[in-house]
């Protein structure tokens, strides 16, 4: 038991289901299904974060209908075929005294993709259109929703005898239960629309109907936005009507809160709310839904530490607390909180970069902190070396960091230098920017990776061939980084021109007059340097990208775009940076030859493609690689991929390997 958080660590019962501690891991889609069937890889993924100590997972969503498939890999519980995999499941996360539950899901009109390419179709009880994936539904018949809440009940005899724990009805976000109780959406006139009973309908026979296929030995929760915090939403007086209808009916188990809708960008920022977002921020809805229930109430929404989950317990804010991502970033979170090891958890810093921003790409979820997550079966169990080998590592970014750490802790011994006097590299730029103070944190915590690893790091040491001699490694990795590239546009008179690094390294006092921010990419620096500095001044935030922000994932840039707009910065999309004068900046638009003249400007920041630092050193035959921004300059997330990746390889390719348990 910890002595530091003992409300999290004590035992709570979810009806016929007793918990070992209030840690969730709540239903998030993997993109690690294969072809909608679970596979190895989830099976692998789940165990980890059960075996690293998770009170409850929560299986992503299983469709209970066929026109339930909101994208082309979704799990269904329709298939008798798929039983085998739920099975699976349950006895790998079983095996480590943990809880398991799986999603009921109908997404109604929130479909993303369509078949082979098409445009989404979608049902709904009405056909009002879909602001954010642009989908107008069809209105359901009475006979297919008959078959819908048939088959909620039918999905959870499946999933419950197969081993599962139980079922947890999904109807947050705007999905389609809600979507029924949405006037805005229902415009129905029978016996499923009209009059609040009758929108209530659906959600309340949904429950029933997973209530008898479950059975009474079997746990039956319901999942749902407190507040959904877009415009034409439901809010939090009206969601708490609804869970008193589900309180009178009785068959529900638990409550899980969370917050937002999926049907316009304003509300979908809070399905995985970025890192501008306070820790635990929607306890206040939870709190609300606790004084109308007596069952546990879980609340999502940004618990990331321990201590954040203790305080919202104690607080009487929830009884459970979903850790989703923060079991992403380290999958150990819970076993290491119990024992009190707090100094050795790796804090989620909420970038959505691999986790969800994978999920919309359509590739399994990771972290970019640790690559690891999503990948068990490649990377995990780590091997041993049985002989210590020499590995020489150039370069204390997050690539550098992550090989030596990796490396260290298989047993090789590790020095990394470092030329600047601090670890972290692009990272600790990056923590200056508006609301990005928390990123910082990845390079703390690869630090202390690192440190507790055994690396020798020697910062403030500039690499030469004198290195080799006193350290005589048998392989050097490179992860020396990158620099600014010369300016490749025209300067005329003298301007004052800086680059972004330049700017958030060392920032002069600017001259009056408007700031253009030159933004190649359409990344986090320009769009924090344009808040950073609309503050006090114009700015034009112009983007070779086809908008500001588009290399950002969707929800963190939707919560950024707003303080712009209020700010009143200008965009100029589509352009390129073609000269700079004493007041005027040149653009050429990316899509003809046109120029854009931007009066009025002062200063211009450059935030432009990087150059990527090679060492020029004759290693003597010593085998290296290069790693991170040397090899091309890109994000932290390939800096700390390709990291684990050389290690790796380093490990299997010198020294004698150990079998893991030998």
């Amino acid at each position: 038991m910890s002595s530091l958080f003992p409300k999290l660590f004590s035992p709570i019962d979810l009806g016929p289901l007793r918990l070992r501690n209030r840690i969730v891991s709540s239903g998030h889609d993997t993109m690690l299904a294969d072809d909608g069937t679970i596979g190895a890889d989830l099976i692998a993924y789940h165990e980890r974060r059960a075996a690293g100590g998770a009170g409850l997972i929560v299986l992503q969503v299983s469709g209970v209908h066929p026109t339930a498939r909101y994208t082309s890999h979704v799990l269904m519980a329709t298939d008798p075929d798929a039983a085998d995999g739920y099975s699976a499941i349950a006895d790998a996360v079983h095996k480590h005294s943990c809880g398991i539950v799986a999603q009921l899901f109908h997404p109604g009109r929130e479909v993303m993709d369509g078949e082979q390419g098409m445009a989404p179709q979608a049902v709904a009880p009405s056909d009002r259109p879909q602001e954010r994936f642009h989908v107008v539904p069809q209105e359901l018949s009475t006979d297919v929703i008959d078959e819908i809440v048939e088959g909620y009940g039918q999905s959870a005899e499946l999933i419950c005898q197969a081993g599962v724990d139980g079922v947890e009805v999904v109807a947050s976000h705007g999905y389609l239960p809600i979507q029924f109780i949405n006037p805005a959406v229902n415009s129905r006139t029978d016996k499923y629309g009209g009059s609040p009973e009758n929108r209530l309908r659906f959600l309340l026979d949904a429950i029933a109907s997973a209530r008898r296929g479950a059975g009474e030995n079997k746990v039956v929760g319901l999942r749902i936005s407190g507040d959904e915090l877009t415009s034409n939403g439901l809010v939090d007086s009206e969601i708490l009507e609804v869970i008193k209808a589900t309180e009178n009916q009785g068959m529900v188990d638990y409550i899980s809160v969370t917050g937002g809708d999926s049907s316009t960008l304003q509300g979908a920022q809070h399905i995985v709310p970025s890192m501008q977002y306070e820790p635990a921020y929607l306890g206040q809805l939870s709190e609300q839904i606790k004084k109308f229930t007596d069952r546990p109430v879980m609340v999502a929404g940004r618990i990331n530490q321990p201590h954040e989950a203790e305080k919202a317990i104690v607080d009487g804010q929830t009884d459970l607390c979903i850790m989703t991502r923060a079991m992403i970033c380290d999958p150990e979170i819970a076993g290491k909180a119990e024992r009190d090891a707090v100094e050795e958890i790796r804090a989620c810093i909420g970038c959505n970069q691999a986790c969800i921003g994978h999920f919309q790409q359509g590739v399994g979820i990771s972290c970019i902190q640790y690559p690891e997550s999503g990948r068990e079966l490649t990377f995990l169990p780590r091997p041993k070396v049985r002989e210590a080998s020499r590995l020489l590592v150039v370069g204390g970014g997050p690539a550098g960091m992550k090989a030596a750490a990796v490396a260290a802790e298989a047993g090789a011994q590790v020095t990394l230098l470092e030329r600047e006097k601090a670890l972290g590299g692009q990272v600790l730029l990056a923590e200056k920017l508006p609301h990005r103070s928390e990123f910082g944190g990845a390079a703390t915590n690869l630090t202390a990776e690192a440190q507790r690893a055994g690396v020798d790091i020697r910062t403030g040491t500039e690499f030469s061939a004198s290195h080799l001699g006193e350290l005589r490694p048998d392989h050097v990795i490179f992860a020396t980084g990158s620099t600014d590239r010369d300016p490749d546009f025209e300067i005329v008179d003298s301007p004052l021109v800086l680059t972004s690094r330049q700017f958030l390294t060392d920032a002069p006092e600017l001259p009056p007059g408007g700031v253009l921010i030159a933004d190649w990419k359409g990344d986090w620096a320009g769009m924090g340097l344009a808040i950073m500095l609309a503050r006090k001044r114009q700015v034009t935030l112009a983007t070779a990208a086809n908008f500001a922000g588009a290399g950002i994932q969707q929800y963190t840039r939707t919560a950024l775009m707003p303080e712009l707009i209020r700010a009143k910065v200008d965009f100029v999309n589509d352009a390129r940076l073609a000269g700079v004068d004493e007041d005027t900046v040149y653009l050429q638009s990316t899509l003809c030859d046109e120029v854009i003249e931007v009066e009025g400007i002062a200063t211009t920041i450059v935030n432009h493609a990087p150059h990527a630092v090679v060492p020029d050193i004759d290693l003597n035959g010593i085998p290296s690689v290069r790693i991170g921004d040397c090899k091309a300059p890109r994000t932290v997330e390939e800096a700390v991929y390709e990291g684990l990746t050389a290690a790796n390889e380093f490990i299997l390719t010198t020294g004698h390997r150990i079998p893991v348990g030998a």
